[in-house]
Formats: structure tokens, sequence, C-alpha cells
């Protein structure tokens, strides 16, 4: 399994340019609905619909913990009027961030090289932490969910779009079409939702919910798989030539791979809500 900045330097082209367009900064999946029927546009709809989830208001300070290239700090900055903390331990994510800002000029917006599991921010800093797809790469969950209670003011949510396996453990068959698409993603595993709720209970939040929201990605997950079909074979010839490395190959299977553990039931698509007390 590729370390988290391995992954995302070596799959850079592959989220710039194919996934995202060279206009859009999204590393995540898109969000359809009555605001979103079309790629691009549903990618900033995720941003949209996770903050009318957390019921982020403007004027708070945000983390965006694991924050890849921008595409949620810029956006609640510019459409919430949020303070945002955008954190990654990609140098190579963090300088496209930081070209960004500079083209955007926000002053209420700032990039940090660290580790969201163990930043060295004060403690009660932050009105929201936000993951976007991004608390799957901790190792161990719990450690996500104590260093994000930390650093909330009282009163604070943390609010992540979030994969969610339905069952553990399952068949041997199953975990291993599940790791087919965690481990070429550097995703250790994740979790169930009643393990979720226990991490977030066992640091100090309250208020823990979940709600499923797979009908509205189902289109984007459907839509990765297909264009990685589509470009396997070029993939293939593309790795004996030497064009692209066995990561980034790895990374165009395991994108088929995540539809077919959807389909078989193995895994879901949420948006988690937990408060600390306050």
């Amino acid at each position: 399994m590729p370390d988290v900045s391995s992954y995302y330097r070596h799959t850079a082209f592959d989220y710039r340019v194919v996934w995202g367009g060279r206009r859009n900064l999204a590393v995540h999946f898109g969000y359809y609905d009555q605001f979103a029927d079309r790629h691009l546009p549903a990618l900033d709809n995720l941003n949209r619909a996770l903050a009318d989830f957390g019921d982020i208001a403007p004027g708070g300070r945000v983390l965006d913990a694991g924050c890849g290239r921008g595409s949620s700090v810029f956006w609640l900055a510019e459409n919430r009027g949020c303070a945002v903390t955008g954190v990654n331990i990609s140098a190579h994510q963090l300088n496209d961030c930081r070209r960004e800002l500079a083209r955007r000029k926000l002053p209420n917006v700032e990039f940090v090289c660290a580790d969201y599991c163990a930043t060295s921010f004060p403690d009660a800093v932050f009105d929201v932490v936000w993951a976007c797809e991004s608390l799957c790469h901790a190792p161990h969950k719990h450690d996500f969910y104590r260093e994000a209670f930390r650093l909330l003011r009282p009163g604070g949510r943390l609010v992540a779009a979030e994969y969610l396996r339905s069952n553990r453990p399952f068949s041997e068959e199953d975990e291993a079409l599940l790791g087919a698409w965690l481990h070429p993603w550097a995703i250790p595993d994740i979790d169930t939702a009643a393990e979720h709720e226990q991490h977030a209970t066992n640091a100090g939040f309250s208020n823990f919910m979940h709600k499923d929201v797979t009908a509205n990605l189902y289109i984007s997950l459907r839509n990765l798989h297909h264009l990685s079909i589509k470009w396997q074979p070029w993939g293939r010839w593309m790795l004996r030539l030497g064009i692209i490395n066995p990561l980034r190959y790895d990374n165009l299977r395991a994108s088929i791979r995540q539809f077919e553990a959807l389909e078989k039931g193995l895994w879901k698509y949420v948006f988690l809500m937990a408060e600390k007390p306050g």
C-alpha cells in the first residue's frame, strides 16, 4: 500500500486532468441532486451538500482536515464566508493550494503542512473540523476523533463525508475485494457506522449522527468505474512502455473495484456529524 503523500503525488495528473479537469480542484466524488446533474457542477455541489448538512454558517473558523488541492477550503471561504485553514501532509497538493490562493487572494484562507491526527494548533480554536473523503486515510480513526475534539471549541462540530463498510468482518472473498479498492488508494481500512460512533463517543463527542447519501453519489461512483474500464487497456499499454508506474495503474484498477464492492453492498457513502458539548 502506498503512503498518502506518494499516492497523491503520483496520481496528480489523474485527478487534475482526467477527473476534475483543469478548472476544478476536486479530488472527491460528485453529489447529484436538483442543484447539479453534470459531473463538474456535482463536484462543487458536494461541498454545498456537506456544508448544509453541517449547518455551516458565515463567520466561523473551519479546519479542513486533509484538504486535498483546496476545493472545499476555497468553497467554504467564498460561499460561506468562513475563515478556513487547510491541513495536508502532501507537499505536492499544498503547492497546488498555495498557487491557487495566490491567484484568488483570499485573506481568510491559509494552508499548513500537518498530520490531521497530531497538529500543533492550540486547543479549542475551531468551530468546525471538516473532513471530505480524508478521514478514511487515517490508520487509526480514533486518533482523528481525539484530535478533532481537542481542536474544537465547546459547541463545535465535526462534519465529514466518508466511506463506511456495511459490516465487519465480511467473507474472505469480500474482504479481498474491499482491500483491492482501498489499499491502492492509500486507505488502510474503513470502519462501520457503529465503530465511528464508538470512536466519537470515546473522544468525548455527543449527538453523533450519519446520513446515507449513496444514492446522490451513485452516478459519480458509476462514472469513475466506467471511465476506468475504458482506460484500463490503455493503462496496461502505458505501464508496459513505462509511461505510467505501477502505482498509477493500481489506482486505475482500484477505481473499478470500488464500484464492484459498492454493487455487492460492502460499503456506502455517508455524511457524519458529531458535536463537542458546550
